[in-house]
């Protein structure tokens, strides 16, 4: 340990606080995604992170192209580097893979618990709705009947979401959870969400009342665009669609398990193959849609794409965009929406990966704020988010809610629904220009 502390000049708190606006400078959070977002993961006094600080946990350093994520996030050899977290022994770990790339500027800061989070002369930042996006031991131990902080409900549903695929429910999931086919929700002619009628049905079958805290998740499986149903293995996607349509129809208290199933396994928590049964519920207690902004239909959408203060946002992958491919096997049409600005989802169809981080969890908050205003897609405006369907679109407009931002939505018919309507116009081929910016 000596050798070790010797090898790496530390940083005093107010030294760092001073330097913070230092543009060279790089504070890196070595914690879980989740205390970075701001759950507060160690009893300490205050949630969130270090004003400035990118999000770089030691979990990650078991991948091999960590280096590409150091690099994805614009950390240059020149930059002069300081690395926090709740562990000395994760935070020389990290240090040491720096300086194994060639980093030679990096200093450790080990009085983040002990001297940061006690004083709030020190700032620190959070994702302004947290508390819907859950880490994988909040679950945990709420299924354990552990107290739980940022819950105040006393009834709670966790759903695991899928596609046409039980087997992704049977072949492991986490305890108590009831499974629940993405059908439920949306329209398989239409892709749209369902009648307000059928989704009253489908929440008190699944026993969800407007007052029930839902969380929900996915298994991640490897989709295939030669498969027959390739939305099939996309059940990490599904739930972020099955998130925006609960919201849509009531549920007050809505959250998603950040990375998913993926989450779960990582943390090395039970897993169940018991199918458990439904609970059904009498009422789902308010009419529904209860917030019927969060949707947008094609008329809408066309007035959008006319106005100064609204913009339609394509979550699409590149190739779909320009026309490539029509990025489904039941969609013919190829082509983009003329107006619309893109925010590249990833891959194809089936991927977020722009979204994402490595091991699925939500991609930093910042980093997707930051490249969204460059490509004039900000808070100020009405914002409606779409895809082929409305699984790509929910998961950004998820992104956005997280971050607090106001006025929000999803155009349900993307892409297939605008399409089909010959009438509608279209673009393909490389365009003109893309703003700056590349998620």
């Amino acid at each position: 340990m000596k050798e070790e502390v010797d090898k790496f000049a530390s940083i005093e708190t107010e030294e760092l606080f001073r330097n913070l606006g230092d543009d060279n400078l790089v504070v890196v959070d070595v914690r879980a995604v989740d205390a970075y977002n701001g759950w507060k993961l160690h009893d300490e006094e205050r949630g969130g992170h270090i004003k400035t600080a990118v999000s770089l946990p030691v979990k990650w350093t078991k991948y091999i192209d960590w280096i590409e994520t150091v690099h994805h996030k614009n950390i240059h050899p020149q930059n002069e580097i300081v690395i926090y977290g709740c562990s000395y022994d994760n935070i020389v770990k990290v240090a040491e893979l720096f300086r194994e790339a060639g980093y030679v500027k990096v200093q450790l800061y080990d009085r983040f618990l002990s001297e940061w989070v006690p004083d709030k002369k020190y700032p620190l930042e959070k994702l302004p709705r947290f508390r819907h996006l859950v880490p994988a031991g909040w679950i945990n131990s709420l299924i354990s009947k552990e107290a739980v902080p940022e819950y105040e409900n006393d009834k709670f549903v966790i759903i695991h979401a899928h596609y046409r695929n039980r087997d992704a429910y049977l072949s492991g999931h986490i305890p108590g959870a009831v499974d629940m086919d993405t059908l439920a929700l949306e329209d398989p002619q239409t892709w749209n969400r369902r009648s307000p009628a059928e989704l009253k049905e489908a929440m008190e079958l699944h026993g969800i009342t407007a007052g029930t805290t839902v969380i929900l998740y996915g298994k991640f499986m490897h989709p295939d665009n030669e498969d027959e149903f390739p939305g099939s293995a996309a059940g990490d996607i599904g739930a972020m669609r099955c998130a925006l349509i609960m919201m849509y129809a009531g549920v007050e208290d809505v959250r998603v398990l950040n990375g998913g199933f993926q989450s779960w396994l990582d943390a090395g928590y039970d897993i169940s193959k018991k199918d458990e049964p439904k609970k059904p519920v009498n009422d789902f207690g308010v009419l529904i849609p209860a917030r019927p902004q969060l949707l947008v239909d094609t008329p809408e959408a066309k007035r959008m794409l006319c106005s100064r203060q609204a913009e339609l946002v394509c979550v699409r992958s590149y190739p779909e965009y320009i026309g490539e491919v029509s990025g489904y096997n039941y969609i013919e049409a190829k082509g983009r929406i003329p107006g619309a600005i893109f925010a590249n989802c990833g891959s194809d169809a089936y991927h977020m990966e722009n979204y994402r981080n490595v091991d699925h969890t939500t991609r930093e908050y910042h980093e997707i704020e930051t490249i969204w205003q460059k490509l004039g897609i900000t808070p100020g405006k009405r914002l409606a988010f779409y895809c082929g369907t409305g699984w790509r679109g929910s998961e950004a407009f998820f992104n956005a809610w997280l971050m607090g931002w106001p006025d929000l939505a999803v155009y349900d018919g993307g892409w297939f629904e605008w399409s089909q309507d010959k009438s509608n116009p279209y673009e393909t081929g490389e365009p003109a220009s893309l703003a700056e910016g590349s998620l």
